[in-house]
């Protein structure tokens, strides 16, 4: 059981978080004369419900075993510090880029090796995925983005692999894990936290937020980064014994999404377990429509008006998976799902 200590400083820095963040998006919104967006206030209420729901399924999780409480003070504080100047100084270009709608401002890339969706300024962010700065201040960015629940909303996938696990009576040690798109690591990192000995993979088509992940991870000892287009993953088939996902869907296509999930059920086990976790749906969170609409609006999210409406779950059974839940977390989702045997 977590004492009363560990609650009481767990909602502490998360307030303070909170706060801070609230406070340099209003900084930077005002330096660089962006309008207010205006949030009704029973969508507002709304929210802060669905962070204290979240924050309370956090405590619950470590309670049941789920993860263990480290993880609960995982927020790492000197690399936001450094990282923090170089996106401060980075606003206004963004600012700038935002209001040319310039999305293809990025640096000069193959295009043979990067699909053409990829090939833009997610967010507006600077160099899109296609530079070291931007894989030094993407989680940065992220976590202010969302007010310090980027990384609690992520590790709501650990839970179903910790229960797949237990249930199955699989060896941690003898269990391939693959993270598709897996950034710069933060998920890896939070799962080997909670699951050290399983061998773990992971793709993505940014070498350069691959190198971020290497370092990150580079003293786990199972692990294995690699330069990857999930749509063609380099592995054999029934090769994982777990796959999992986040915050990748919603920055694709309607066919790369299927393109992906086929793959995804093609290099998992008979009997393997599947974990999404991306933006909310209207299918699950039609109570905060406003929000998710308005998201695509202000960042350029090119796919994401369509992806709302492409349901994760309905999408994972057309490619012959068999889905066990769909759970929104605050402005995410997290659906689970099993290879038939």
């Amino acid at each position: 059981m977590l004492s009363l200590r560990d609650r009481v400083a767990y909602r502490a820095q998360h307030w303070s978080f909170l706060l801070n963040a609230t406070v340099l998006q209003e900084t930077a919104r005002i330096l660089t004369r962006t309008p207010r967006v205006d949030i009704p206030r029973s969508t507002v209420t709304l929210l802060r419900r669905r962070t204290a729901e979240l924050w309370q399924r956090d405590l619950e999780n470590v309670e049941q075993g789920m993860y263990p409480r480290d993880l609960l003070f995982q927020i790492p504080v000197s690399e936001y510090a450094r990282a923090f100047p170089r996106l401060f100084l980075d606003t206004p270009r963004i600012v700038r880029r935002m209001r040319a709608r310039d999305y293809k401002d990025i640096p000069q890339v193959d295009k043979a090796r990067y699909p053409a969706y990829y090939r833009r300024t997610f967010h507006w962010q600077t160099d899109g995925y296609f530079s070291d700065h931007s894989a030094q201040v993407y989680d940065l960015g992220v976590e202010l983005l969302f007010r310090g629940t980027a990384d609690v909303m992520r590790r709501q996938i650990i839970p179903p692999v910790t229960r797949h696990l237990r249930e199955r009576g699989l060896s941690p040690a003898r269990v391939r894990l693959l993270d598709v798109a897996c950034g710069t690591g933060r998920v890896l990192q939070q799962m080997a936290t909670a699951h050290p000995e399983v061998r773990y993979h992971g793709v993505d088509l940014s070498p350069y937020y691959v190198k971020a992940a290497r370092r990150r991870l580079r003293d786990l000892a199972e692990v294995s980064l690699s330069v990857e287009n999930a749509e063609h993953l380099p592995y054999v088939d029934a090769h994982f014994d777990v796959v999992t996902s986040v915050y990748l869907f919603h920055e694709l296509p309607r066919n790369a999404r299927r393109n992906v999930v086929r793959e995804m059920f093609r290099v998992l086990k008979p009997g393997g377990l599947v974990v999404l976790e991306d933006s909310a749906q209207m299918s699950d969170s039609p109570e905060i429509a406003g929000v998710l609409g308005d998201f695509p609006a202000q960042y350029h999210e090119p796919f994401y008006a369509e992806y709302l409406r492409d349901d994760l779950a309905e999408l994972l059974a057309e490619c012959g998976f068999r889905v066990e839940s769909s759970e929104p977390h605050l402005v995410a989702k997290v659906v689970v799902a099993t290879k038939p045997e």
